[in-house]
């Protein structure tokens, strides 16, 4: 199982919510479907492809239109090439075939007005991708589930298999499909994208099309809403379509747990254990939360930092120094990360030589932090000490020892004389009375 190359696939989108024929009612409902599902299929996290490989043909009635930038995702499509309907679908007498309204169509000749569903499908069937997918949320849509599209023993199932066909609709060969009043989205899409939007609960960490319909089929049943209809051939079937969203519900905590442990660890000095395992729950974090995630962001942080507490403190210096940005931007200045992420920089600046950079940012951090935080707060203190150790690597013994001075009165107060942090700002202020000027 695995998700479609979004380079190499292509999406579809065909909508139909206006409409000129008096026998055919508009579909407001069409419009925020499919809009809606433009910007879930290509999210920048959680999509399928790209906007750019995303061909969106809404209230578009002129059919030779539609047929050509069809044609031309279908023949750019290598991986996946996944077409998808919603509108009217209409029938025609004799032979009650499928067509698929467009604005224009008319409800009493769709043969000449709209798009017939036999021609989609050998366009679709011509396609070199790996993986067709066609998904029609219409009335009659079931009449699309045909021998000759992907069932029964006909000798072109063959070439279907090789093929990888999946075909999913949203309602039975002779039944209506619905808009239920209230919601802002047809019945089935808007069933199908709540699944792609909130995940499978227990589901998978990848769902694919079989997923969802099977989901799809027990709950609108359920519902008693129409049932969806699937007809498959190859492998098609196994291609995810996205990242199951409420699977990061059970695995976030669990990541979360070995955040701590990996964090720990360098604390206890193994600081190039620490960076290799918050690599892995890094990459974990980014496929399964995303990446801005407050999580991801969370082991980003702990990351570079341990790569300094390792002995790389420039290469430690130079992510945070990224990760800042995003911080600033997601977050905001004053959220604890943030202020974190900017004490973490200074510390491995510090390390890595740039001293008077890193007593900069220490000076401004210190009084955003008792802004923010308090003057009392640990990370407060936590912030004067460095600042003060930075401050004696560079001569600046004067002011040094006025802070750890004041330092350690604080700790002795709040946390007690015999507080390892209170014991090692006293040892430092010893260290630094021994070479205090005057």
């Amino acid at each position: 199982m695995r998700l479609p190359d979004p380079h190499r696939s292509r999406v579809v989108l065909i909508g139909a919510s206006q409409y000129s024929d008096p026998d055919l009612p508009d579909l407001p409902a069409v419009h925020r479907t499919i809009t809606d599902l433009a910007g879930l299929l290509t999210d920048q996290v959680y999509g399928v492809v790209p906007e750019a490989h995303c061909t969106v043909l809404l209230d578009d009635g002129d059919l030779r239109t539609v047929g050509k930038r069809l044609r031309a995702a279908i023949e750019e499509a290598e991986d996946l090439l996944l077409v998808y309907y919603a509108g009217h679908g209409l029938t025609a007498y004799p032979r009650g075939d499928l067509y698929l309204s467009l604005p224009d169509s008319e409800f009493a000749s769709p043969e000449f007005s709209a798009l017939e569903y036999d021609k989609l499908r050998h366009a679709v069937l011509d396609s070199t991708a790996a993986n067709k997918l066609v998904i029609l949320d219409c009335c009659f849509s079931g009449r699309a589930i045909t021998d000759t599209m992907a069932g029964g023993d006909g000798a072109e199932i063959g070439q279907l298999e090789v093929a990888g066909t999946y075909v999913l609709t949203s309602a039975a060969r002779d039944q209506l499909a619905l808009a239920l009043t209230g919601e802002p989205h047809t019945a089935f899409s808007g069933r199908l994208m709540r699944l792609l939007r909130e995940g499978i609960v227990g589901g998978p960490e990848l769902l694919t099309i079989e997923d969802l319909y099977n989901w799809l089929k027990k709950h609108m049943a359920a519902e008693r809403l129409p049932v969806p209809l699937n007809r498959r051939a190859g492998t098609a079937h196994q291609l995810a379509l996205g990242v199951n969203r409420a699977f990061a519900a059970t695995a976030g905590p669990e990541l979360r747990t070995q955040h701590v442990a990996a964090v720990q660890q360098g604390r206890n000095g193994d600081w190039q254990g620490s960076s290799q395992a918050l690599e892995k729950i890094l990459d974990e974090q980014i496929r399964v939360l995303g990446p801005e995630h407050i999580d991801t962001l969370r082991t980003r942080q702990s990351y570079a930092h341990s790569l300094g507490g390792a002995g790389d403190a420039m290469t430690a210096a130079q992510m945070l120094r990224q990760f800042l940005a995003d911080h600033l931007r997601l977050l905001g200045p004053d959220h604890e990360d943030t202020l974190r992420t900017r004490q973490f920089l200074a510390v491995n600046l510090g390390e890595a030589g740039h001293r008077e950079e890193a007593v900069g940012m220490l000076r401004v951090l210190l009084a955003d932090r008792g802004r923010v935080l308090g003057a009392e707060d640990p990370d407060t203190l936590r912030t004067r000490h460095l600042l003060a150790r930075n401050l004696l690597f560079l001569g600046v013994n004067d002011e040094a020892v006025a802070l750890l001075r004041q330092l350690v009165t604080e700790r002795e107060r709040i946390l007690g004389g015999e507080h390892p942090h209170t014991r090692r700002s006293a040892r430092d202020l010893v260290e630094a009375e021994g070479g205090e000027s005057g």
